[in-house]
């Protein structure tokens, strides 16, 4: 009978890939809730007829759990009636709303995927 032995080290029994892989995530969270940010912020300012700056100034991003990052308009009593979902929208009234969360929300789906495998190229070299 021969005896065999397996020695194991490298990035994925040193730690060293956990720890990048979720840098990565945290990098990749963040600059996607950015572009959402920063991507509903250019809907409301290409689209709002009297702006005052109050609601603009109140969207914001959030860290709402390890994995998630939440961008919001921090609750504001008229930001449904903006986007278009509130009881005063059409047909109680001829504003239909702008849709810039909705909008935001379908450009980051096609979006999102595309960010994340660009950022992961910088990564993987590092747990080779």
């Amino acid at each position: 009978m021969a005896d065999v032995e397996v020695n194991v080290s490298g990035p994925l029994f040193d730690g060293t890939a956990a720890r990048e892989f979720a840098a990565y995530a945290d990098e990749a969270r963040e600059n996607i809730a950015e572009f959402a940010e920063e991507h509903v912020l250019g809907l409301m300012g290409a689209a709002f007829r009297h702006p005052t700056g109050y609601y603009e100034s109140n969207v914001r991003t959030e860290r709402a759990s390890a994995d998630v990052s939440r961008v919001h308009d921090s609750g504001i009593v008229y930001g449904p009636w903006l986007e278009g979902v509130g009881s005063r929208n059409s047909p109680v009234t001829r504003f239909p709303g702008y849709f810039h969360w909705r909008r935001t929300k379908a450009v980051l789906a096609l979006r999102a995927p595309e960010m994340a495998e660009h950022l992961l190229q910088r990564y993987l070299p590092r747990v080779r």
